[in-house]
């Protein structure tokens, strides 16, 4: 069976967890890491079988482990992803929008290379990522909107130099367009979807992003569309907030569940 590492015992790492803790992950988490020994020892008293928790996040990759699962921050993707890969493991992140900084995603990318390792990005809180990448040449435009509750974009470093009080929105309010890039820079915690939507497309200063607040939502909704010479996609996905955090769909706690289900399995792959 893989042994797989946890870098970040959040809402997301805890059902991550809780999935390979009780079979449907064909797994076994050896070792996990969170910034807060609290938040680690927490996610350990809730598992049957118990891994280590080690003292800081690069000692992760430094047991033998298969894969290292990343579910903490884009700074975890800045800090520690070179040293997963060169040690030797295979790493799936969920904080993608790291890999806008051109210079991290180089980074990777060449480790990747150089280590004969793969980096996995579940689809998230999307859907369709297979069908841009099989047009990905063809491509013409590309532009995502995404809806939610005011309360899911609250904290986002967007609002420390804008004049928008989330607080006072009382209708449908488009509060950011912009390129993917700036997007994910401003909204880290909220719009990773943006960052797999241009990766898997023109490229994030191509990719248009539209971010609105309505406060009578009770979904986060993606709407995506895409032209090109093969013709035409439009995806929109309405998704349920994670009940614990509503920053986060649910959808994108599964695909993460799914993405390492499939890493550790032999059967038959369905899709790319």
């Amino acid at each position: 069976m893989k042994k797989i590492g946890l870098l970040g015992c959040g809402v997301m790492g805890t059902q991550i967890a809780l999935a390979i803790d009780s079979g449907k992950i064909p797994g076994i988490l050896t070792h996990v890491y969170d910034d807060s020994k609290e938040a680690s020892s927490e996610l350990v008293s809730k598992l049957n079988n118990k891994p280590e928790i080690v003292e800081n996040s690069h000692l992760l990759s430094s047991h033998s482990v298969n894969i290292v699962v990343e579910a903490a921050s884009q700074n975890a993707v800045r800090d520690d992803g070179l040293s997963i890969l060169q040690n030797k493991r295979d790493f799936m992140i969920m904080s993608v929008g790291a890999l806008l900084d051109e210079s991290i995603y180089d980074i990777l990318y060449d480790a990747c290379d150089h280590f004969k390792k793969t980096i996995y990005l579940p689809s998230g809180a999307i859907a369709g990522l297979d069908g841009l990448k099989s047009i990905k040449g063809e491509l013409e435009s590309v532009s995502i909107t995404t809806t939610k509750h005011p309360r899911s974009l609250k904290g986002a470093q967007f609002f420390e130099t804008s004049e928008i009080n989330l607080d006072s929105i009382d209708s449908s309010t488009v509060i950011f367009e912009g390129n993917a890039r700036d997007a994910v820079s401003l909204f880290p915690a909220n719009v990773n979807v943006a960052a797999l939507v241009s990766l898997s497309g023109i490229g994030s200063d191509k990719t248009s992003v539209k971010i609105i607040a309505d406060p009578d939502t009770d979904k986060n909704t993606h709407h995506i569309e895409a032209v090109g010479k093969s013709g035409k996609m439009i995806f929109t996905i309405e998704n349920t907030p994670d009940p614990e955090n509503p920053k986060t769909s649910r959808l994108a706690i599964l695909s993460a569940i799914e993405t390492l289900r499939q890493y550790c399995s032999d059967d038959i792959q369905i899709g790319t």
